[in-house]
């Protein structure tokens, strides 16, 4: 028997990806280990969107040395944002790796191993990624994502209609469509369909109970996106829409497209248009340049938007990008950190709030696995709800009432519908 083992980080990109690939190397005979030193082959699939991100990929690549001297069979692969189109500087520092490939290239490691079967996963997730749209055309001066996995690239209607029909008849009952940016999708297919049209073909699908969609690009939040939105069933009400900083200078030099007051308006939209819709959002703080009147604004707007998540980052410069080239990191790490816990101890409270007013509601939850022996799942607005139940429940809509409240989490009791 020979095994693999996968270590993924990053985006919803790369954790769709990675699940491919384990469930096409299991149609060759692999097995999965979570022990990298029991596999007889090992991938990488890396992020380097921050830079925290790369070095720990740079890490674990490193510490895999002494294991392939050890064992000279063991096969190495990676993939993901560390790999461009030049991975000739790669395989010269890292020469005990034996194919380097970009990220979504699967076919490149499937010629490999083999060419039997699909990637699409044989026993899937109730709530399984489908990747959507690969690339992004954006260009924002901070971000390294569009040169390493290049310009936009939709995948066609019917290929996804088909390939979300075949993992709900596997199992599936939610699908995430996930992109850099799905509201950009289909631009450059015949006919231009949009998402939306996407989503009501996707909305047809017999035994599909819930869709998912991330990530989205304000400026490419359409009127009629949000009509779908609020007119499909089966399109949960949850929205990511990074900000990334709410002061309009900030934003113009990180080629944002939009102002603080046009996210403002675009929320105010949503929010009117979808009832009790969920929105997360992501910041930067730190960015160069970025003054205390600057983040204040920020600040400010993440009080205002009472988003039900925040992801909060501080600023580093990526080789490659417009703002590594001509931007000075000119706030000091001390100050980046200090600005981060200000955002995030200000969203832990608005989330504490908004979660509370749940309390005493029944929810209703789509049952992903356990836990620490309790069952898990989320709510249509994507709330991580924990209960206990003596039934094997995944994969299953149970009814949950909310006892118990956090920030981040609900808990509650299982009833019977």
């Amino acid at each position: 028997m020979a095994y693999y083992h996968i270590w993924t980080m990053g985006c919803q990109m790369n954790k769709a990806e990675s699940e491919r690939l384990g469930s096409y190397l299991e149609q060759q005979g692999y097995q999965a280990t979570e022990a990298a030193e029991e596999a007889d082959l090992i991938v990488l699939n890396s992020c380097v969107v921050r830079h925290s991100a790369e070095n720990r990929a740079l890490s674990r690549l490193n510490s895999l040395k002494t294991l392939k001297r050890s064992r000279p069979n063991l096969a190495i692969a990676v993939t993901g944002c560390l790999v461009d189109s030049e991975v000739g500087e790669l395989e010269r520092r890292f020469p005990h790796v034996d194919l380097f490939f970009g990220p979504g290239a699967l076919p490149d490691l499937m010629a490999r191993v083999g060419r039997r079967g699909d990637a699409l996963p044989r026993h899937p997730s109730p709530s399984t990624l489908v990747p959507i749209i690969q690339g992004c055309d954006n260009f924002c001066s901070y971000c390294i994502v569009p040169y390493r996995r290049g310009r936009e690239h939709s995948r066609p209607v019917e290929e996804i209609v088909a390939e979300v029909e075949e993992l709900v008849g596997r199992g599936a009952r939610e699908v995430s469509l996930v992109g850099q940016n799905v509201n950009s999708y289909g631009h450059d297919l015949p006919g231009r369909p949009d998402l939306a049209q996407l989503l009501t073909r996707l909305n047809e699908i017999a035994g599909l109970w819930r869709i998912r969609f991330l990530t989205s690009h304000p400026k490419d939040v359409s009127p009629e996106f949000a009509r779908a939105m609020a007119r499909l069933e089966k399109v949960c009400p949850h929205l990511s829409l990074p900000l990334q900083s709410g002061d309009d200078d900030i934003l113009r030099a990180m080629r944002r497209g939009y102002t603080g007051e046009q996210y403002r308006q675009l929320i105010g939209r949503l929010r009117q248009a979808i009832p009790g819709v969920a929105i997360s959002t992501d910041v930067i703080v730190g960015f160069p340049g970025e003054t205390e009147e600057q983040f204040q604004r920020t600040l400010d707007l993440v009080a205002e938007m009472r988003c039900d998540t925040v992801h909060v980052a501080a600023y580093s410069p990526r080789p490659g990008t417009l703002a590594s080239r001509e931007m000075a990191d000119s706030v000091p790490a001390a100050e980046k950190k200090r600005r981060r816990q200000r955002i995030e101890a200000l969203e832990e409270g608005i989330a504490a709030e908004i979660n509370a007013g749940l309390r005493g509601k029944a929810v209703k939850v789509l049952v992903e696995g356990k836990r620490r022996g309790r069952w898990y799942g989320r709510t249509l607005t994507a709330k991580l709800v924990f209960f206990s139940h003596g039934a094997e429940l995944r994969g299953q809509l149970m009814g949950v009432r909310v006892d118990k409240t956090g920030p981040w989490w609900l808990e509650g009791m299982a009833f019977e519908e």
